[in-house]
């Protein structure tokens, strides 16, 4: 937080405190509620509940965004994300739900909380099988024509927000969340195309693995992710890569290079 020019700490209690907050603010917008399993075991049963309603602190326009260190990612993720998660960035993930969750999941776990807005594919059996922490999490499925008001509220107290194909934006819109992540030190994640995105992972058809004879289990999914963006990302890159993630080790591809002798996808 900031007072004039001089960066004013913002404890854990307080990050938890608004951000308890700001789910509140955004399920009662929408009708939704955040995810909390019982006993706090991801493969326990899901109930539904309301966050409960603490006092918010005061959190001033003009969060330093320097202040606080990037978030991590996964390691086989680190070839195309040197910098991690950067906050008040916005990143694109096109072509796979599996690799978003895969994403929170790692924030998650180094104590992020997290939103997902209009992404109605997202299962919440899925997120805890990804490992995504869900009583950090929040859902809104559908937010219809209040999707920029609620992600206005969910970037001023969530670390990682992702924004679906079923959210209702104008470019303006857009532009002004971007600021306004920037500004609160949050993580813009979106599963669309994002107009001045510093970074876009796009992800092209891949081949599973698992199924014998036509009998059997999907396992691995072999995918191959092409990197672009700003800035450092400016050099399009490629990487293989094996969902779930740490199946096996990546193979990074300069963009223009023959892939002769590397494990070819598709």
């Amino acid at each position: 937080m900031t007072t004039g020019t001089l960066p004013v700490p913002v404890s854990q209690q307080d990050r938890v405190r608004l951000a308890r907050a700001t789910l509140a603010r955004a399920e009662e917008r929408t009708g939704a509620r955040s995810v909390l399993p019982i006993g706090g075991r991801p493969d326990a049963p899901v109930a539904l509940a309301l966050v409960p309603a603490e006092p918010e602190p005061v959190v001033p326009a003009g969060i330093l965004t320097t202040e606080r260190p990037p978030m991590a990612v996964p390691p086989a993720l680190v070839p195309l994300l040197p910098e991690g998660l950067r906050r008040g960035a916005t990143t694109v993930v096109n072509g796979s739900t599996s690799l978003v969750l895969a994403v929170l999941a790692h924030a998650c776990a180094g104590g992020a909380w997290a939103a997902v807005v209009g992404q109605p594919t997202v299962g919440l059996l899925a997120a805890a099988q990804a490992g995504v922490s869900l009583e950090r999490l929040a859902v809104v499925p559908r937010p219809g024509l209040e999707s920029p008001t609620v992600l206005a509220a969910l970037l001023d107290g969530v670390d990682v927000v992702v924004v679906g194909p079923q959210v209702v934006l104008t470019d303006t819109d857009r532009r002004r969340l971007s600021a306004r992540a920037r500004d609160r030190g949050s993580v813009l994640l979106s599963t669309t195309d994002w107009p001045g995105a510093s970074v876009v992972l796009t992800v092209q058809q891949g081949r599973w693995t698992g199924v014998d004879a036509g009998e059997g289990r999907l396992r691995t999914h072999e995918i191959r992710v092409a990197r672009t963006g700003r800035g450092g990302a400016a050099v399009p890159q490629s990487l293989d890569l094996t969902l779930p993630l740490g199946v096996d080790a990546p193979v990074v591809v300069p963009a223009g290079e023959p892939t002769v002798g590397l494990r070819l996808v598709g």
